[in-house]
């Protein structure tokens, strides 16, 4: 199993993967208000994360290992699906965007101006799209 591990990463443990990067955890409905709000001052990236599944675990540590992008100029935020599942819902009917995992949306003034999914989840192709 070792080798799986090393792959697709342990699943018995959280991702402790998911401090690296300065996130900010989406643990509260309330804060999708502000999340809308504050993205008319910085765009708002926001990483859907399915624990126990080995393809969001390799698109999040790819996406955080290709994350070049300055602090002053995108706020990114990490929601645990798993435990989090009826703020993961809210997000697809805040923003329009069809629920999947993982996934990844930047949210400007308010609205999703970009999203993708898996194996597409990109650091670059956000950078470029702020």
């Amino acid at each position: 199993m070792g080798f799986f591990n090393n792959i697709f990463g342990d699943s018995s443990n959280k991702d402790t993967n998911q401090n690296s990067l300065n996130w900010n955890e989406l643990t509260d409905l309330k804060q999708l208000d502000a999340i809308a709000s504050e993205s008319s001052q910085i765009p708002v990236i926001i990483f859907k994360h399915s624990t126990r599944c080995g393809i969001s675990r390799m698109s999040l540590k790819g996406f955080e290992s290709e994350y070049a992008i300055d602090q002053d100029r995108a706020k990114p935020y990490f929601l645990d699906l798993l435990n989090y599942r009826e703020i993961s819902n809210a997000i697809a009917e805040k923003f329009g965007v069809y629920h999947e995992s993982p996934q990844l949306l930047l949210i400007k003034n308010g609205k999703a101006v970009y999203y993708e999914s898996h194996g597409g989840i990109s650091a670059d192709e956000v950078a470029q799209r702020l």
